[in-house]
């Protein structure tokens, strides 16, 4: 059976999320690798063995696929609430801002509406949206 060469190059990633699960994925592929170079030639893998490690292996990238998929839809989500907000009326919990949306900035922790009034105010919860 042939097996392709593992690249262990680094993108550069700047993305710290990207790059946790890239980190875990190549850890496992390393451990793998280094694994199968160092086991007894006198007594090698089970086969069962084998295919139980492939098996984990696939588990981890599906993992880290679903991961980068559903950021992706979370961030698509972001953006649609973000965008509902433009030209309607917030104000904040305690009442103390409140304004026409003309604008919205997001954040990787929330969004900010612009207001008319040049105030800004986060979107969290207790915000009244009409």
């Amino acid at each position: 059976m042939n097996v392709p060469p593992i690249s262990t190059t680094n993108t550069g990633t700047t993305n710290t999320t990207n790059a946790a699960q890239t980190v875990d994925y190549q850890s496992f592929l390393r451990l793998l690798v280094a694994q199968m170079k160092n086991q007894d030639p006198t007594s090698p893998m089970e086969s069962t063995d084998y295919v139980a490690q492939l098996a984990t292996f696939s588990q981890v990238e599906q993992s880290v696929q679903m991961n980068n998929r559903l950021e992706q839809i979370l961030q698509a989500s972001t953006f649609s609430q973000a965008g509902d907000l433009i030209g309607r009326e917030i104000e904040s919990a305690d009442g103390k801002i409140k304004g026409k949306v003309e604008s919205v900035r997001l954040f990787s922790d929330g969004i900010m509406a612009i207001l008319d009034n040049g105030e800004q105010l986060p979107v969290w919860a207790g915000v009244i949206i009409r």
